[in-house]
């Protein structure tokens, strides 16, 4: 442990000392498990491995600057999980099963949850999968979830600052109807290529519109999108977009603030109007976008000029995190103190 720079961590796996595993078969969910092992064998016709039955969540713990361990909001990721099982056919954990292997995992690995003010998390993945064997096209029998933890540092290596996005349309992330707003591995897979492209052309993700008439603002990468203009928090609504929860958490802070919220589809033209804009998801919480490069139609909306984020996605920012690290008042019954 005392090799560790907290305040270096990248955003990364580092082996802890304990995962939790519980199995599905015979039509139950036996008792969680603790495991020291990094490994799973599964038969080769597993069901994850041929017909996608898989999805995953992610979360984190803070220790705060009393040394409790808050874990944010983990109720909202127990019902996400629930909601791509019965999107892919999988056996629905209990919200409380959940809950149980979090706390657990926590505990058990606390001296991996990294100090106060070091700007680093433990990061919480879950995962649920099929393990029974199949050929033909149909849902497994069996599934195992399992849950382990990692110390990770800031998602962006610079942390809270801008970054540039391209709008592509020879790319959709996920069609109307879909599995776009469940939290399954294929979804990430059909963006690989995509964010790669991005990255190689100097941007920091691809920012996706509809499927359909690619007339409006769908996803940024594998986060959420909102705009700021007139006093309003403005976010896609979308059949494929993922439901975040970090979006979720900063509308409700947003009204807090005296803000209106709209949840509605916005057209691309509407970008120009927006005086901040920003990527938000559980892993750097929210990216302020610089400018989003339209590579088409050779446009550039840009919403900074000096490259700083504005001042409301910073305010929100401050807001959340200090909620997450014990802060700031917990007024919505978001967090759970690991005893």
């Amino acid at each position: 442990m005392e090799t560790i720079d907290w305040q270096n961590l990248g955003f990364g796996y580092m082996k802890t000392d304990y995962n939790i595993r519980c199995t599905y078969k015979n039509g139950a969910w036996g008792e969680l498990e603790v495991s020291d092992s990094e490994m799973v064998t599964m038969h080769m016709a597993a069901t994850c491995i041929h017909y996608g039955q898989e999805s995953f969540e992610g979360l984190k713990a803070f220790r705060g600057a009393d040394n409790k361990i808050r874990v944010f909001r983990m109720d909202e990721n127990a019902k996400r999980m629930q909601d791509s099982s019965m999107g892919t056919m999988m056996a629905v954990l209990p919200i409380e099963k959940f809950e149980e292997a979090i706390v657990k995992a926590v505990k058990l690995n606390e001296r991996f949850v990294p100090p106060y003010e070091s700007g680093a998390a433990l990061y919480i993945r879950p995962f649920l999968f099929g393990t029974g064997a199949q050929v033909g096209v149909k849902p497994a029998n069996e599934y195992m979830f399992i849950l382990f933890v990692t110390p990770v540092g800031p998602y962006f290596k610079g942390g809270f600052q801008t970054t540039p996005f391209v709008i592509m349309r020879e790319f959709d992330r996920s069609a109307p109807l879909g599995m776009g707003k469940y939290k399954v591995g294929g979804n990430y897979a059909a963006s690989l290529v995509a964010g790669e492209k991005a990255h190689q052309m100097g941007y920091s993700n691809v920012f996706y519109l509809d499927a359909i008439e690619k007339k409006y603002i769908d996803e940024c990468g594998a986060a959420n999108f909102f705009g700021i203009k007139n006093n309003t928090y403005v976010t896609p609504k979308s059949s494929s977009i993922l439901p975040s929860i970090t979006n979720k958490s900063l509308m409700v802070l947003a009204e807090d603030m005296g803000m209106k919220v709209e949840r509605r589809q916005i057209p691309v033209e509407e970008l120009a109007t927006f005086d901040e804009a920003g990527a938000c998801g559980t892993a750097a919480v929210i990216s302020p976008i610089e400018r989003i490069d339209d590579y088409d139609e050779k446009i550039s909306y840009v919403f900074t000029k000096d490259g700083k984020p504005g001042p409301i996605s910073e305010k929100l920012y401050k807001k959340l995190r200090g909620i997450q690290y014990g802060d700031e008042p917990d007024t919505h019954g978001w967090i759970t103190i690991v005893e």
